[in-house]
């Protein structure tokens, strides 16, 4: 890709799951810097689409589908890991390590990911704890934090190796309305600091109160709201 700014290009992609199509004729492009909602019912191809983004989920075939300089059709499996450094991927369901402190679940990601010097991995640390509201919070278990707690100690993870772009999968769907609008509100932060938001939802709220593309999925179709 030519465009310094255009992260993701799919052009006429479709996406299956052993034998069923889950999307076609997907055509998408996502620049630095966008707010971007996948909005539809469960099943309709919302989580397939940011799991064809990061590898998991391979793309049966299309014209183009790149993401960064990788071409998802070629991805070879020794390539993914290193796809994945470049993204902040935040689950629905945490997946926080339970074994172990806030600080050392984030500590495990930065050893994962080839960071060395423990100085330079306490100044991260304690820098995206910062940005997510959670300083005082690396000595905790995971179990001793609020959902909303926990949701933003995966924020923080997702941010730590200062990705491009963050791909959110329903990540107020265990909330409260509340604690939701503070977890939207903060990606909307990070979003402004010039890193680009995928975030699937079913909650249509956020569309007015936090403004941005709006995809919408149907019918193994994906449409661009106007």
């Amino acid at each position: 890709m030519e465009d310094s700014n255009l992260l993701i290009k799919y052009v006429n992609v479709e996406i299956h799951q052993q034998e069923l199509v889950i999307l076609k004729d997907v055509n998408l492009e996502v620049r630095k810097g966008e707010y971007i909602y996948l909005i539809g019912k469960v099943g309709s191809g919302k989580s397939s689409l940011l799991k064809s983004f990061y590898g998991e989920v391979p793309i049966f075939s299309g014209q183009e589908s790149s993401i960064y300089s990788y071409n998802l059709q070629k991805l070879k499996r020794r390539q993914v890991p290193f796809l994945r450094r470049r993204l902040g991927i935040i689950y629905q369901d945490f997946q926080l390590l339970v074994d172990r402190t806030v600080h050392d679940n984030l500590a495990f990601v930065l050893k994962a990911t080839g960071w060395k010097k423990k100085t330079e991995m306490e100044d991260r640390i304690m820098d995206v704890l910062k940005q997510v509201g959670m300083v005082n919070k690396g000595y905790k278990m995971p179990h001793q934090l609020s959902g909303g707690e926990q949701q933003r100690i995966v924020i923080a993870r997702a941010l730590l190796n200062s990705p491009d772009m963050i791909l959110a999968d329903e990540p107020t769907g265990h909330l409260d309305a509340e604690t939701g609008t503070e977890i939207v509100q903060l990606l909307h932060s990070i979003k402004e600091q010039g890193t680009t938001v995928v975030m699937s939802t079913h909650n249509m709220a956020w569309l007015e109160k936090f403004p941005g593309r709006v995809l919408r999925f149907d019918s193994e179709q994906m449409v661009e709201e106007k």
